[in-house]
């Protein structure tokens, strides 16, 4: 089951990766493209969003690679927007740092 886990994962991941830039409604991994003020927002629908179905992930327990596939499986469950998406995910990997 972890190997097929896995090999969804990776295959989301070059899907993402592979997709022109203007066409993906994504994450991807190491890119921020928002403002102080959205990864805000990003923190309180993380935290409103996500620990409405189960306990908040610590931030740092994965690398922002690991945080695509995570955000792209748990979006669209979470019914998030694709700037929510993105504020999340940028919220999210900032945390770390």
């Amino acid at each position: 089951m972890r190997k097929l886990i896995a090999t969804a994962s990776l295959t989301a991941i070059l899907l993402v990766s592979c997709t022109p830039k203007a066409a993906t409604s994504t994450a991807t991994a190491g890119t921020s493209t928002s403002t102080a003020e959205q990864m805000a927002q990003g923190k309180t629908i993380f935290e409103n969003s996500c620990g409405r179905c189960h306990k908040l992930p610590d931030p740092a327990s994965h690398n922002p690679v690991q945080w695509v596939g995570i955000m792209n499986s748990m979006a669209p469950k979470a019914k998030l927007t694709d700037e929510q998406h993105q504020w999340v995910y940028d919220y999210i990997v900032s945390v770390k740092k």
